[in-house]
């Protein structure tokens, strides 16, 4: 299918295939016109990707798993290494995590420095 459909059958546009491309999340095949041709297989990985990106994570943490989506049932996505590569997709996402539990803390600090100052006042 044409990015168009495969835009519309992900839930996103053309314009984020492309960056999800260029950012090295999305490979599809091309014709011999050098149209880009997506499959059931690419349009499910897009919806991964957007899943991931949905839970906070950034572009980069996913592309630094790109090669492991297959973990988590992306059809299509086979890798031969299979030993280590749950560590690697877990360490980014723990990372994550702990990079928002700082920002809530900082966050949580702050409302409660600005509701202590209006009480005050």
């Amino acid at each position: 299918m044409r990015i168009g459909d495969a835009a519309a059958a992900a839930g996103t546009t053309p314009r984020a295939l492309r960056f999800y491309e260029q950012r090295g999340l999305l490979d599809p095949p091309r014709t011999a016109a050098g149209q880009r041709e997506y499959g059931p297989d690419d349009v499910a990985r897009v919806r991964v990707v957007r899943d991931l990106l949905s839970l906070g994570l950034t572009v980069e943490d996913v592309r630094a798993v790109a090669d492991r989506l297959h973990l988590l049932g992306v059809p299509g996505c086979e890798s031969g290494d299979e030993g280590g590569a749950g560590h690697g997709a877990g360490g980014v996402a723990a990372r994550r995590l702990a990079a928002l539990d700082a920002e809530i803390g900082r966050l949580t600090r702050l409302r409660d420095a600005l509701a202590a100052r209006l009480a005050e006042g």
